[in-house]
């Protein structure tokens, strides 16, 4: 599990330092360039006192470094999502696998439990702390010791629970991201007012170019801002459905696959 944690750490990292990159070299190579470039034609259109239709252009739109910043915290959590999104999935193929060959009428007494733990502890390490064989295994040691089938269900159900109640708390980074974009396109808006107000007296003078490129930086930031965070609350939300239902599943699992099949000779019921 430390193993685990390491790795995503460095993984999370990783993938921070190249979403900056690669976002700021196509800003600087293709959205800023194409950016200045319409708006120098249409300042000297302007200046020049010629009428033109002014271009809402996408580069225009996301040439400020509000944008430039949500699209990198957009990539980053979407990298995040995607490294989960694929643990959940490559866990989940284990449900499709019978992992303790239990026919059907076979019962299991509180002796057999040591039986049935060996194949799931001979699996690689990596698949061991996958949450279907550590219910299993939990499920098991539980049933030799307590010789009680109801222990065992909650034993099953407890695991289930922490383990929900992890991949929740492990979705915080993505949740404080998704807070973050919105917020940084309300710094862009109060960015762009600011600088709106400042030149108010060109405005009264007649020249409102400078008003109106500020008030954009506010808009599109903002409207950028909104867009993302929309896109990636939806990705947060089919992510925990993922792993939602890899929980609920894997508790079906243990109870249709192991406990229904436990059973305990009534001396040992007596006993306990």
């Amino acid at each position: 599990m430390k193993k685990t944690l390491h790795f995503e750490l460095i993984y999370q990292i990783a993938a921070l330092v190249v979403a900056v990159i690669l976002v700021h070299l196509v800003y600087v190579t293709v959205i800023r360039p194409n950016a200045d470039a319409i708006l120098e034609a249409q300042a000297q259109l302007a200046a020049e006192g010629k009428a033109y239709v002014q271009d809402r252009s996408i580069y225009v739109v996301l040439r400020d470094y509000e944008q430039e910043t949500c699209f990198v915290l957009m990539f980053w959590a979407m990298a995040i999502m995607g490294f989960k999104a694929r643990a959940a999935l490559r866990e989940r193929s284990l449900l499709q696998q019978d992992m303790l060959d239990i026919q059907e009428g076979t019962s299991i007494l509180p002796e057999d439990a040591r039986q049935y733990t060996r194949p799931i502890q001979a699996l690689p390490e990596e698949t061991r702390e996958y949450l279907l064989p550590r219910t299993l295994i939990s499920a098991l040691q539980r049933f030799a010791s307590t010789r009680n089938v109801q222990d065992v269900s909650e034993a099953v159900r407890a695991v289930c629970d922490t383990e929900s109640d992890r991949l929740d708390s492990e979705l915080s980074m993505v949740r404080y991201i998704a807070w973050a974009i919105p917020s940084i396109g309300f710094i862009g808006t109060v960015r762009g007012i600011g600088e709106a107000l400042g030149q108010a007296y060109r405005a009264v003078e007649g020249d409102i170019a400078g008003v109106t490129a500020s008030l954009g930086v506010a808009f599109n930031s903002t409207f950028i801002a909104l867009v993302i965070s929309i896109v990636l609350m939806f990705l947060m939300h089919q992510l925990q459905l993922i792993q939602e239902r890899l929980v609920l599943d894997a508790h079906a699992y243990a109870d249709q696959k192991l406990v229904r099949h436990m059973q305990v000779r009534s001396t040992d019921r007596s006993s306990v």
